[in-house]
């Protein structure tokens, strides 16, 4: 069975841990990461352009923890953004 074009299967979620990372969000949120990078893109950021943490904790995203009160308002409007075809997110290099 063929899958859609849009499917949440393409992106994973990063939980913080105890210890915010450096380079991380200074607020303990969720944030969406695409699951396949693209090329000329950034590999080590969030949907919303935040650097990863050294060590992520990857979750699987469902329509459950989209609902999550934790998880990043301009991560999810990229989301919704791309779910409706646009080609939404930060600026490339």
């Amino acid at each position: 069975m063929p899958r859609p074009a849009w499917s949440l299967h393409a992106y994973q979620l990063i939980e913080p841990d105890e210890q915010l990372d450096l380079f991380a969000c200074r607020e303990i949120r969720l944030h969406l990461v695409a699951r396949q990078f693209e090329l000329a893109g950034y590999a080590d950021r969030t949907l919303c352009g935040g650097l990863l943490p050294a060590q992520p904790r990857w979750l699987a995203v469902d329509r459950l923890r989209l609902r999550d009160r934790r998880l990043c308002i301009t991560c999810h409007g990229i989301l919704q953004a791309q779910r409706r075809g646009e080609r939404a997110g930060w600026p490339a290099p």
